[in-house]
């Protein structure tokens, strides 16, 4: 008998992922295909190995004995494949800096700054991937991710306030929030935090609020509010840089504790890097002088609506 042929090794990625979840349509939305095409590769494979590696029903699928002694072995080897991978990397390339955060906080907050890290760290390659889908920091895919999650100060390096801001255009500083409810409300998501806000200042609901105009992500929204669309309920890590030049005005009465935050997470393959190790110390430096500026405007709102604290000095690296 004629030695089994893989003509192809995107069918063992396939069957590998279909193994492992249990389930053709899920293994295709995590490789970023259609139920069907998975499904045409994996019965390739199977023609070219000579085996049945799944019981096809009506409304699932079942992995074979086979099917289940090939999976561990192909996920046994992934592994290792990924684990040399990320070696060659460190070993390649020892200044390089890969990083995963959101689109917002990569746009709003982490660009902005970036430039002050690459001066203190002229040598290291830092490359900034933006995406909402979790890093692969145990695959090697990245070194070091910045992810909004729930927590407390224990927990997070920066906790996340809320702000009431809205573009110059829109009003002049200094507006109470009862007359600048007259403007279309922008919201991410649902008005939910809006409503607790306003129920928490003892303003009662009225009709007339508008909750039209809602956006995907905090940037857009901050956007939104710096052209000058309405009044916006913005995390303030994502606002600060627009409210420090002016370009958003603070309305008198906030912060609100939103309850998330910035945790930093290290992938355990380059943790030790020194590229790593500059940056999570960086990290930590700005999201604590985001979390002072907050602060300072908390003490100051009494004082009336400008965000005119400086930004606490901070050590250059060696």
């Amino acid at each position: 008998m004629p030695p089994p042929m893989l003509h192809s090794l995107s069918g063992l990625l396939d069957f590998e992922a279909a193994a492992r979840l249990g389930s053709f349509q899920l293994a295709a939305a995590e490789l970023h295909k259609t139920r069907s095409a998975l499904s045409q590769q994996i019965k390739q494979l199977e023609h070219s190995l000579g085996l049945q590696l799944f019981v096809r029903h009506a409304r699932h699928v079942a992995i074979t004995p086979a099917g289940s002694e090939l999976a561990q072995t192909l996920r046994r080897q992934l592994g290792e494949l990924r684990a040399q991978v990320t070696t060659l990397r460190a070993t390649q390339d020892p200044a390089l800096l890969r990083v995963s955060t959101t689109h917002s906080l990569a746009m709003k907050w982490l660009i902005p700054r970036l430039h002050r890290f690459t001066e203190s760290h002229p040598a290291v390659d830092i490359r900034v991937e933006a995406s909402d889908q979790l890093a692969d920091l145990a695959g090697g895919g990245c070194d070091a991710a910045l992810r909004y999650q729930e927590g407390d100060e224990t927990e997070l390096l920066y906790r996340e306030q809320w702000v009431l801001a809205h573009s110059p255009a829109l009003a002049p500083a200094g507006q109470p929030l009862s007359a600048l409810l007259r403007q279309p409300l922008l919201h991410e998501g649902d008005p939910g935090p809006w409503l607790a806000l306003l129920a928490a200042e003892g303003i009662r609901t009225s009709p007339h609020w508008d909750f039209s105009r809602s956006y995907s992500h905090g940037g857009l929204l901050v956007q939104a509010a710096v052209a000058g669309q309405g009044l916006a309920l913005l995390p303030f890590a994502l606002a600060e840089e627009d409210l420090a030049r002016g370009r958003l005005l603070p309305v008198a009465g906030g912060p609100w504790s939103s309850g998330y935050g910035y945790r930093l997470l290290l992938g355990a393959a380059r943790s030790e890097a020194a590229p790593v190790q500059a940056f999570a110390a960086w990290i930590r430096e700005e999201l604590a002088a985001t979390q002072a500026v907050c602060a300072a405007m908390l003490m100051k709102k009494k004082r009336g609506p400008a965000l005119t604290p400086a930004r606490p000095a901070r050590t250059r690296a060696r």
